[in-house]
């Protein structure tokens, strides 16, 4: 009973934390820049315990920090292309050093440095994408998407659980996540599809940045949302179960670490990118 208080509360905070950063840019940037660094910290500390593994923990997380800045001023326009340069110089400056470290697995060092940034600093670097969509050729801040990926994915997870739970029978990656079922995995989307055909009609309604999203592109968001918010959870129950260990950390109160925490997000995020480009909405 006391964990499933610990629990209850944490996820209320951090759900709360989340929206009200939403509700304005600076906020918005500084919580997730926050993020980015707690999680790529949490992240190089855990594959550093590695044998022959030995990646900079305080130059990756400086540099995913930084790109992500760096994609929230380009997007929102108040910084050049050049602002990038000396993210691109830390990179090369990552694989270089490894040449005088003598480390006797260095291939390996610089793969878990370079998934550093290309597995968390990227994917958070993109909610700016959506963060600041272009209206009349200027980019205007907008909660709607970003938040929109977020509620997809805590409605996705509350409805997989739900189902999995009365309904799983059979198991979707027995290999990886023993837990996960098609059941589950099913009645999440059902409930997501819902909640997105009801956000395009509200918001198609009263808000003038929803209109560029009609109900079955809504629809269609969301079930990207579900299909790679699943692949993200797998892709770090696969990264814990490479190492050994149940959770990636203790910072969450019930709820394991940022890497836990945001999983499913580190691949929602890209895709929706993509989906929305894909189909000229952004």
């Amino acid at each position: 009973m006391k964990n499933l208080i610990v629990r209850s509360v944490t996820g209320l905070l951090f759900v709360a934390a989340i929206v009200c950063s939403f509700l304005n840019a600076v906020a918005m940037i500084m919580l997730f820049a926050l993020v980015t660094g707690l999680t790529i910290w949490e992240y190089t500390g855990l594959v550093n315990e590695q044998e022959n593994v030995n990646t900079n923990r305080f130059i990756c997380t400086v540099a995913g920090v930084y790109f992500f800045f760096a994609v929230a001023g380009f997007c929102s326009e108040l910084t050049p292309t050049a602002v990038f340069i000396p993210y691109l110089i830390t990179i090369i400056y990552l694989m270089v050093a490894e040449l005088y470290a003598k480390n006797p697995q260095p291939v390996d060092t610089w793969a878990y440095t370079m998934l550093s940034q290309m597995w968390i600093a990227v994917p958070f670097s993109t909610i700016n994408i959506l963060a600041f969509p272009a209206t009349d050729g200027f980019p205007v801040f907008s909660c709607v998407l970003p938040l929109s990926v977020f509620v997809f994915l805590w409605l996705n997870d509350t409805g997989a659980y739900l189902c999995g739970s009365m309904l799983g029978r059979h198991r979707l990656f027995p290999r990886i996540s023993p837990k996960k079922s098609w059941e589950g995995s099913i009645g999440g989307a059902v409930l997501v599809l819902i909640a997105a055909a009801v956000i395009g009609i509200v918001l198609g309604k009263y808000e003038q940045t929803a209109n560029i999203l009609s109900i079955p592109k809504w629809m269609g968001m969301g079930l990207i949302v579900v299909v790679f918010g699943t692949f993200g959870d797998l892709v770090e129950s696969l990264f814990k179960r490479t190492l050994g260990i149940k959770d990636s950390g203790n910072i969450l109160p019930g709820h394991g670490g940022m890497l836990d925490r945001f999983d499913s997000s580190l691949m929602a995020f890209p895709a929706v990118v993509i989906y929305l480009y894909t189909i000229s909405l952004v």
